[in-house]
């Protein structure tokens, strides 16, 4: 499919669908307070008028660069009304989720219209079902359609890119292995969030091919391309490679590790076949770091075993975990902060090197963080600011914009540095 639309027919440069949800919310006031109606024109875009309005509303009186802020009615389940959406805008930036339940046929509307897209779905077996069915006729519309622009897997994905670029320049080859750290973290839980968790494990245990993308590490590179050398996440307590200190494995590792196998793949390996990455989450040196990493090992294994179990699932959905729609407070957001360091190595004429990069923000990582994050890659998008050699296709971060979005999350705030490594 082509598109349909000219992009000068666009009303507006970029839609927030589901901008009455818990990040949606967020996304939007991003936007509409960073940039002035003159250099952003912002819809909000949901499926409940009244909720839409007030939001508009409100979000009016906390500006002063706008009048007033449009919105368009739609409904994720109701494809003519997605495409008539994306129709009249150069971007469409979703929070909408789960993905696997509600994702699709946005996917297909901004396809069929031309329409970039980007979203902060860490559900790997919905993008592969994506990749799958929809690369092809993407790359042919020269659409580009970015998933993972949030927390997962914007750190890890363009923290490897800055790292390897950097590399690459000083050096004159790219880092053969790659271990991204969490060194800080504190941050809520939204329902959405949880609600988007749920329903990948009853993927997981009803669908071949989700699990197939759960236990093969390469299962968001390119049909034909789903092996390599790398084995995958790290499972249990380990020294680490670089660091003086032990590790555990990484929750996000599932997500993070396959998207940048991705970008390698999809800028067609410029960090070599034999590139590996791993994520893992530092937790210091000694007997104390080794009863640290031994227990957040155990509570993941004690988690996973829940939620493979239909009926846990079903009542922590009911009893435990918050309803769709909400999430931490402000002041909790505010207290949150991440660090994420990225350490590479590699061989050069002259010897080994070692670089690193680090992506950091002193907000809530997955939503006062994610919200800024979501709302810069589809500034990229709309301004074509972006470093990527790819009109169009099923994307990462990192293949899909690249480096220029660095720029943009420093001039928002965040910490985004590359350079040698000096442990210590």
């Amino acid at each position: 499919m082509y598109p349909l639309v000219s992009p000068a027919s666009n009303q507006y440069d970029i839609v927030v669908w589901g901008a009455t949800g818990f990040v949606g919310q967020l996304v939007a006031e991003h936007l509409v307070t960073q940039y002035s109606a003159e250099e952003l024109s912002v819809a909000l875009g949901g499926r409940n008028q009244s909720k839409l309005e007030t939001l508009a509303t409100d979000l009016t009186r906390e500006t002063d660069n706008r009048d007033e802020i449009p919105t368009v009615i739609g409904d994720a389940t109701e494809p003519d009304t997605l495409r008539e959406i994306a129709s009249q805008t150069a971007v469409v930036c979703t929070t909408v989720g789960p993905y696997t339940e509600y994702g699709t046929p946005l996917v297909e509307a901004c396809i069929e219209t031309g329409t970039d897209y980007c979203d902060l779905t860490g559900e790997v077996n919905w993008v592969r079902e994506m990749i799958d069915r929809y690369h092809e006729e993407a790359v042919a519309a020269e659409t580009k359609i970015v998933h993972g622009c949030g927390f997962d897997s914007i750190p890890a994905d363009l923290g490897t890119k800055l790292l390897q670029s950097y590399a690459q320049e000083e050096y004159g080859e790219p880092c053969e292995y790659v271990r991204i750290y969490l060194d800080e973290g504190k941050g809520g839980v939204s329902g959405g969030t949880l609600a988007s968790f749920i329903k990948l494990f009853e993927a997981v245990e009803n669908d071949p091919i989700a699990r197939e993308a759960i236990s093969n590490p390469y299962s968001l590179a390119p049909p034909g391309e789903r092996q390599g050398v790398d084995s995958g996440e790290q499972q249990r307590p380990t020294r680490d490679a670089f660091r003086s200190i032990w590790t555990a494995p990484s929750p996000m590792a599932v997500v993070n590790e396959r998207v940048i196998r991705r970008s390698n793949a999809l800028l067609e390996y410029p960090w070599g076949r034999e590139f590996r990455c791993t994520e893992v989450i530092p937790t210091g040196p000694g007997i104390g770091g080794a009863a640290a990493a031994g227990g957040i090992t155990v509570g993941l294994g004690v988690g996973r075993a829940a939620m493979s179990s239909g009926l846990l699932r079903r009542g922590l959905q009911r009893f435990v975990f918050p309803e769709s729609g909400t999430g931490p407070s402000e002041s909790e957001m505010e207290a949150g902060r991440f660090l994420i360091t990225i350490i590479g190595r590699g061989t050069a004429t002259d010897g080994p090197f070692t670089v690193m990069s680090k992506i950091g923000a002193s907000r809530d990582p997955g939503y006062g963080a994610t919200s800024q994050m979501l709302g810069e890659a589809a500034m990229c998008l709309l301004r074509g600011t972006t470093e990527s050699p790819l009109d169009g296709g099923v994307l990462t971060p990192a293949s899909g914009i690249g480096d220029p979005l660095a720029d943009r999350l420093r001039d928002v705030g965040f910490t985004v540095a590359v350079g040698e490594w000096e442990e210590g």
